[in-house]
C-alpha cells in the first residue's frame, strides 16, 4: 500500500550492507526537480524500516541528535553535570569511563542494554567500579532521556555485584584498653581520637588548630561528601586534654609533622610503628568502624551516628524532617565510656 504524501519512504539500497533499507523523506526539490533527501535512518528489515518511520512520524526526532554518539552524550552530559556533583563523585565517573571504550563510537540511541552490560562484566575490576560504571549509564541514559535521543532508560535492566560483607575488624575493648594504656607514647592521641571522634585519615590530617573551639567543645572539619563537610563534632571529654594539648602547641594544623601538614603516607608510617608496639593489627580506617559499632551498642540515635559520622541518612524522613541539636550530638558522643 502506498503511503500518504509527505509520510516518507523505505528503499533498499544496493550491495551487501548490514542494514540495506534507507529509511527517509523528502524535505524539498532541487532546481532540476529532483527530490531532496531527509535520511531519518536504517533497517535491516523493510518492516524493521517502516516501523522507524512510524515512529518519526508519530513524534519527529532532530535527526542529529538521533544519530549522537555515546562518546559525544558523555561528553555533553559531564561537561554540563560534573560541576553539580562533589569533586570525588566527579572523580569516581570520570575515571570508569575509560572501561566504557566500546561503545564510544555506537549512537546512543542504538546502545543496548547487554552492550552496557558487557562494559561492567568486562572491566576487570572490582564491585566498586562496576556499581559506578552502572552508576554512569544511569546518568547518561537520564541525559539522552531528557535531550529526547532515547525513550526508554537501558540502563535500568543492567546490574553490578552487590557490596561484599566488609572485612573492617572494629577494636576490641581490650585492644582500646592497651591504646589507653600507652596514652603517653608519641602520637598515640591521634588513635585515641580517631576511635572518640570517627574522622577519616584525609579529615583528621586537615584538621587545622583554627578548627577547634576549646570553649564550645567542638571540631569543625570534614570531606568527601556534602553531608560530610564542615561537620561540627563534639570533643568527647576522655580526650579533650590532649586535643587541647595539641592545640597549645599553636601549629597550623592539629595534628603536624615538624610544623607541617602531615602526609597520609607518613602518618601510615606512624600508625605503623604504634600497631606494633601495641601488638595488634588494624587500620586507620577500622577506628571509624569502632565508632560507629559503639555508638550503635550503646543505643545512640541513628540520625546523630550519621551526622556525627558525616553520613546521609538512608530513609527520607530522617533526611528531611529530622534535626537534631548539638546537644543531642554532645549527649551522642558521651555514650562512649
Amino acid at each position: 500500500m502506498r503511503n500518504p504524501n509527505g509520510y516518507g519512504s523505505v528503499v533498499k539500497l544496493s550491495g551487501n550492507r548490514r542494514k540495506p533499507y534507507a529509511v527517509r523523506k523528502t524535505i524539498g526539490f532541487n532546481s532540476k526537480g529532483h527530490p531532496i533527501y531527509k535520511s531519518i535512518g536504517y533497517a535491516a528489515t523493510k518492516a524493521e524500516g517502516l516501523m522507524l518511520l512510524a515512529e518519526y512520524n508519530r513524534e519527529p526526532y532532530d535527526i542529529d541528535l538521533h544519530k549522537i554518539t555515546v562518546e559525544e552524550v558523555y561528553s555533553r552530559w559531564s561537561a554540563r553535570d560534573f560541576s553539580k556533583m562533589s569533586k570525588s563523585s566527579a572523580d569516581v565517573l570520570r575515571s570508569v569511563w575509560k572501561h566504557c571504550k566500546s561503545v564510544y563510537k555506537l549512537r546512543y540511541s542504538e546502545l543496548k542494554a547487554y552492550q552496557m552490560q558487557e562494559c561492567i562484566d568486562s572491566c576487570g575490576r572490582g564491585y566498586s567500579t562496576k556499581s559506578a560504571i552502572k552508576t554512569l549509564f544511569y546518568h547518561l541514559d537520564r541525559y539522552a532521556l531528557e535531550l529526547d535521543i532515547v525513550t526508554k532508560c537501558n540502563s535500568s535492566l543492567i546490574s553490578s555485584p552487590p557490596v561484599p560483607e566488609t572485612k573492617k575488624r572494629p577494636f576490641t575493648p581490650d585492644e582500646i584498653d592497651a591504646v589507653w594504656n600507652a596514652v603517653n607514647e608519641p602520637w598515640v592521641d591521634s588513635v585515641l581520637v580517631f576511635l572518640y571522634m570517627g574522622w577519616r585519615i584525609s579529615e583528621l590530617l586537615s584538621i587545622k588548630t583554627a578548627d577547634v573551639d576549646i570553649e564550645t567543645g567542638t571540631i569543625t572539619g570534614g570531606t568527601k561528601t556534602k553531608s560530610g563537610k564542615n561537620r561540627i563534632v563534639p570533643i568527647h571529654s576522655r580526650i579533650m586534654p590532649m586535643i587541647q594539648k595539641r592545640y597549645e602547641e599553636n601549629n597550623e594544623y592539629l595534628f603536624s609533622c615538624e610544623n607541617k601538614k602531615c602526609t597520609a603516607a607518613r602518618y601510615y608510617t606512624i600508625w605503623n610503628t604504634i600497631m606494633n608496639g601495641l601488638s595488634i593489627s588494624h587500620t586507620p580506617h577500622e577506628c571509624r568502624h569502632t565508632f560507629r559499632s559503639r555508638l550503635d551498642s550503646a543505643g545512640a540515635n541513628k540520625v546523630c551516628i550519621d551526622l556525627l559520622m558525616g553520613h546521609k541518612s538512608k530513609e527520607v524522613g530522617e533526611r528531611v524532617y529530622t534535626h537534631k541539636t548539638f546537644e543531642e550530638l554532645k549527649q551522642t558522643i558521651a555514650l562512649l565510656q
